[in-house]
């Protein structure tokens, strides 16, 4: 591609969105709506992004700095149309002569394959059309701009709706607002719209009469309806995280895991399952999860930041918190919370347990209700628990602390300092025997009771 560039508008105050946070901040399987589309845009090549900022700034100029993105900002300090916001861009691209695709920060779905279409459409040779908009039909157009067409299939122009006959109403043809302009043409056209309308704007629609005006061709490119879903109000947001999710548990299945009712999984936009992966109902995936093959999730399970090795079990109500690494073939159990933790293979902690900052050894057995103390209220300690070690039904681990392979903790135990290598740790008191106290206490309790 000649010198593209990409200019996304992430200007708008979102105001239905009744939210304190950006509107192109708001996520989509745990992922920033913004960030989707830049990911898209990075697969495109494109030499320069510019962000057109305004409102609320600040938010997404340390968002975006927290990440890899190399993109460049432009503000918008007032709202005055799509065409008044790519004129911002111009400082920012200067010297680009090559295609600027126009996108839209709150329409994150857009697929590369259409970008690409977009931009072949721009560059056919003999043609080169100075613009291409990017048009859907729409199965209820409603308020949509309409696109007309010419004879030659070319576009003529675009009509807003409140502007439009009822021919033009009639059209299903879509704008969905985005477009390829020509960066030789792009900011010449721009600085010759007019604002002179009820809503005192300057509009980017206003491009392709301008540029018909100096005899250059503009066509259309179309795509599918769901993928120039715009996100503007939270229903809009629940829509598109289904969209996302079903779009997801299609690639999923396809790739060779199984999920046994998918409408009931969630998936994070980063989630890697590997092949022959079971994953049962209700199981939600937060950020940065690994899971490798022959693994089953089970049902109402909670992982985020978590690697689950080949052949591990995890749940059912299990929770994996950052952190959490789990072993070939090593359990997770029903109400197990797991958070920076390995857990070599085989390893079990079944039921009821809190792993917290430690690391169990392979083929380690951890019994029920145990947890590992790993906070005193100021700082995080370690536990390690050595290969074959077996830890006993509600034991305390106080970190920082070490339990030598193959040792034994008796149930109920606290353990605040190490275990050598094949010791048995205990701290019971001895068991003794009161005989006839229980039925003395409840006639004493009884008897009282009655004076009341």
């Amino acid at each position: 591609m000649r010198n593209t560039a990409a200019v996304i508008l992430a200007a708008g105050q979102g105001t239905r969105m009744k939210s304190t946070k950006h509107k192109v901040l708001h996520e989509i399987a745990a992922k920033p709506m913004l960030f989707h589309l830049m990911d898209t845009v990075h697969l495109l090549g494109c030499e320069q992004q510019v962000l057109i900022i305004g409102s609320g700034r600040e938010q997404v100029e340390e968002a975006v700095g927290t990440t890899e993105y190399k993109a460049k900002f432009a503000v918008q300090e007032e709202q005055l149309g799509t065409g008044h916001a790519v004129m911002m861009a111009c400082n920012a691209l200067e010297g680009c002569s090559g295609d600027v695709i126009i996108l839209f920060g709150d329409t994150p779905f857009i697929p590369l394959e259409v970008m690409q279409k977009m931009l072949a459409a721009k560059n056919i040779e003999g043609e080169q059309p100075g613009i291409v908009v990017l048009g859907f039909d729409a199965e209820n157009p409603g308020r949509y701009g309409r696109l007309v067409l010419a004879e030659d299939d070319s576009l003529e122009r675009i009509v807003e709706y409140k502007d439009a006959n009822d021919a033009e109403r009639a059209i299903t043809l879509c704008n969905s607002g985005m477009m390829v302009v020509d960066g030789d043409k792009l900011f010449e056209w721009l600085d010759s719209l007019s604002n002179d309308n009820a809503a005192g704007e300057y509009y980017l629609t206003d491009l392709v009469e301008r540029a018909r005006a100096d005899g250059v061709k503009t066509v259309v490119v179309k795509a599918e309806e769901h993928d120039v879903m715009g996100v503007n109000s939270r229903a809009d947001l629940a829509v598109a995280e289904n969209a996302f999710q079903i779009k997801r548990r299609r690639e999923m299945m396809n790739t060779g895991v199984t999920l046994i009712d998918p409408a009931t999984v969630y998936f994070a936009d980063d989630t890697k399952i590997a092949n022959d992966v079971v994953i049962e109902p209700n199981v939600y995936f937060g950020p940065g999860v690994t899971v490798h093959n022959g693994a089953r999730i089970k049902a109402f399970s909670h992982l985020e930041g978590a690697i689950v090795g080949e052949g591990a079990s995890i749940g059912p109500y299990a929770r994996l918190r950052p952190g959490a690494d789990v072993g070939e073939k090593a359990k997770i159990g029903n109400f197990v919370e797991v958070k920076k933790a390995k857990l070599g293979n085989g390893a079990k902690v079944s039921h009821l347990s809190y792993i917290g900052d430690a690391q169990v050894g392979a083929g380690a057995n951890i019994g029920a209700g145990t947890i590992t103390c790993n906070y005193d209220g100021f700082f995080k300690y370690q536990t390690v628990v050595g290969d074959g070690a077996f830890i006993g039904s509600n034991t305390a681990l106080v970190a920082p602390v070490t339990i030598g392979n193959g040792a034994i903790i008796g149930a109920g135990s606290v353990i605040s300092s190490d275990i050598d290598i094949d010791a048995l740790g205990v701290t019971r008191a001895k068991q003794k025997q009161i005989d006839g106290f229980a039925a003395k206490f409840r006639s004493d309790k009884l008897a009282k009771k009655e004076q009341e």
